[in-house]
């Protein structure tokens, strides 16, 4: 067979058999794609920010997953192992307290309702801008928009959240960076801190013992210049003796004063650095709806279904006759 009768072959079979098979499905299914396509001009644009964060390495044995952990515990989530401040970092990202401060944060922002709308500013908390009915309606949806994720060989951190207001995302995502800064640096209960306290308040009251001890011992030397040389014994003990307390307390004060010192420093090394890699962009491109990809499964399962419609008797029988081999088959 030479070529030009496969060709005009494969044209009589194409325009005979095939072509009217497909054209009624195709018609169909560009209409279905039409409609959709018009249908999604009506979907508003989301835009996507992300925030990268690198937890700092631990720099001393008590540093670093200290406070994380301590933050952890505060708003109710465990860390199994406490490998790094970075697993509490997710946990206080995810919790409730955490994003209900967020829901109640007010934000300046411009959303456009459709695909050919104009901006329009809002003002508004991120709570008004999901339009729940309550505070557990909206962490469920804000759950869906917000999106924290680790990666465990690097321990990179990344949040994305998905708007329909590329500014809003944006704010968003900066507004949890400061709110996991702001919980772990201000609000966590470190070690470090607790010693400070304590030596704070230990310090102050040796300051007075020091003083009264001093003051004691003054008004003895004031009577008693000469005490070592008295011939009256209690008069020798007693100078001692006060003598011994005043150093006593006087080495306290230094001791404790230098302790103050140690648990201050310590206090701001007990502080996870966060290494803020990217602090939330402003998307110019949208990251859906995937308008094209939507017109085209429309389209292509209206085809399929009106094809169906169309060919029912034949498919009928096709499968009936299917099945009656397969019953055969089992019978014998």
């Amino acid at each position: 067979m030479n070529l030009k009768a496969f060709l005009g072959n494969t044209w009589e079979w194409w325009s005979q058999r095939l072509w009217p098979q497909l054209r009624s499905p195709l018609k169909a299914g560009l209409a279905a794609g039409l409609l959709t396509a018009l249908a999604t001009l009506a979907l508003p644009n989301e835009y996507k920010s992300e925030a990268r964060i690198l937890p700092a390495d631990q720099r001393g044995s008590s540093l670093g997953s200290a406070t994380a952990a301590a933050a952890a515990a505060t708003v109710g989530v465990s860390i199994p192992g406490q490998e790094s401040p970075d697993v509490a970092f997710v946990d206080i990202l995810n919790s409730r307290s955490l994003r209900v401060r967020l829901l109640e944060t007010q934000f300046t922002y411009k959303v456009r309702t459709w695909y050919f709308g104009g901006d329009q500013a809002r003002q508004g908390s991120l709570f008004d801008y999901l339009e729940q009915k309550n505070i557990d309606r909206a962490l469920r949806v804000l759950k869906e928009k917000v999106k924290v994720t680790r990666d465990l060989k690097t321990k990179l951190i990344t949040i994305t959240m998905e708007t329909t207001s590329p500014q809003l995302s944006q704010q968003v995502t900066q507004k949890l960076l400061h709110l996991l800064d702001d919980f772990v640096v201000n609000r966590s209960q470190t070690r470090g801190g607790a010693k400070a306290q304590f030596s704070q308040k230990r310090l102050v009251e040796a300051r007075q013992e020091a003083a009264e001890a001093e003051e004691a011992y003054r008004s003895f030397l004031d009577g008693n210049r000469n005490f070592l040389m008295s011939p009256d014994p209690s008069i020798r003990l007693k100078g001692i003796r006060l003598d011994n307390e005043f150093k006593l307390r006087s080495q306290i004060l230094t001791t404790l004063a230098i302790a103050r010192e140690q648990a201050l420093m310590e206090e701001k090394n007990d502080m996870p650095i966060l290494n803020v890699l990217d602090e939330g962009n402003l998307p110019i491109e949208k990251s859906g709806p995937n308008r094209a990809s939507m017109v085209v499964v429309v389209t292509l399962l209206s085809m399929a279904g009106y094809w169906a419609l169309m060919n029912r008797a034949w498919l009928s029988t096709r499968f009936q006759g299917s099945s009656s081999e397969e019953s055969g088959l089992t019978q014998a």
